[in-house]
């Protein structure tokens, strides 16, 4: 016979039952793998060093196994978020905005800082050191070289600024390149292929350009810069907005406790030029949104 005892033993041995974590995570039965992506800034050798410790890291704090793709372009991360076929993405500002813009249910969690707690960027245009060129106006039927149209730094941006600068790129220049990278396109203006390219600058310690000459891909005295834009929001990493709440807790985080966790994985990808990674929602790239509208209506009016 049942006494109000046994009940409440019953009713406590269940509840302990629900709370275990077998039952708590669940979400590991339906994603046995979990897809983290990066847009193609430098070529894949270099992401695969850079990132391979951060994916080992975060399989260790989920649970889970974890892989790593490299896209081929901007595009295929927007595609792949909207399909769902990856879970997590290290985006550029553009590219992510472009992905709210075309439906991808994706949300920013986590943002880059600078060393100084900064949460910005710029989008600047190089030459070589040794050309004549002192501004963009000089460079009139010259090649110019860009990196991905879903790119903020190596193709938005840069447009907005010529356009205030009156100039329309594809009839102002004598060609206009994309290279497929931020690495590619310096490059690019290596080998002559192109005479200005666009790129990405946090300060003088930390860009692109700093990147490859750590890594003997290019001389930093080689170049010079002679456009620097105002302040880009930083870069966010963002998961699939449908993933489960537990899941979702813990990539936050994982992300955001990164720094102190293991902090060998961390400096792995950012070579100690970078500050922690730290909380951000939508909202910051609002703006972003607004400004791949503005590019896109520059396209409509050039192809009209």
């Amino acid at each position: 016979m049942l006494t109000r005892r046994h009940t409440l033993t019953l009713a406590a041995g269940l509840a302990a039952t629900l709370a275990t974590p077998a039952f708590a995570q669940d979400w590991k039965a339906k994603y046995p793998e979990i897809v983290f992506a990066i847009i193609p800034a430098e070529n894949a050798s270099g992401v695969t060093e850079r990132y391979t410790p951060f994916v080992n890291y975060l399989a260790k704090e989920l649970g889970t196994k974890v892989t790593l793709r490299i896209a081929n372009d901007y595009a295929a991360i927007i595609e792949g978020q909207r399909a769902g076929n990856i879970h997590i993405a290290s985006y550029g500002p553009s590219s992510f905005a472009r992905a709210r813009m075309t439906g991808a249910k994706v949300d920013a969690f986590a943002i880059e800082t600078n060393l100084d707690g900064t949460k910005g960027y710029h989008s600047v245009f190089y030459v070589k050191k040794d050309s004549p060129y002192q501004k963009v106006e000089d460079l009139k039927g010259k090649n110019l070289g860009l990196v991905d149209p879903n790119s903020t730094s190596g193709n938005n941006v840069p447009r907005f600024a010529l356009n205030g600068m009156k100039i329309e790129p594809e009839t102002f220049f004598g060609k206009v390149v994309y290279t497929g990278s931020h690495e590619n396109a310096i490059i690019a203006l290596q080998q002559g292929t192109v005479d200005i390219v666009a790129n990405w600058w946090n300060d003088e310690q930390e860009s692109n350009l700093q990147r490859m000459v750590r890594k003997n891909m290019a001389k930093a005295d080689d170049f010079r810069i002679i456009f620097k834009s105002e302040q880009i929001v930083n870069s966010p990493m963002a998961y699939l907005t449908d993933l489960p709440d537990e899941l979702k807790a813990k990539i936050r985080d994982a992300v955001l406790n990164i720094t102190t966790k293991d902090k060998a994985a961390f400096d792995k990808i950012y070579e100690g030029k970078q500050g922690p990674l730290v909380a951000v929602d939508n909202k910051a790239y609002d703006p972003i949104i607004e400004l791949n509208k503005f590019v896109d209506e520059l396209r409509k009016k050039k192809s009209s």
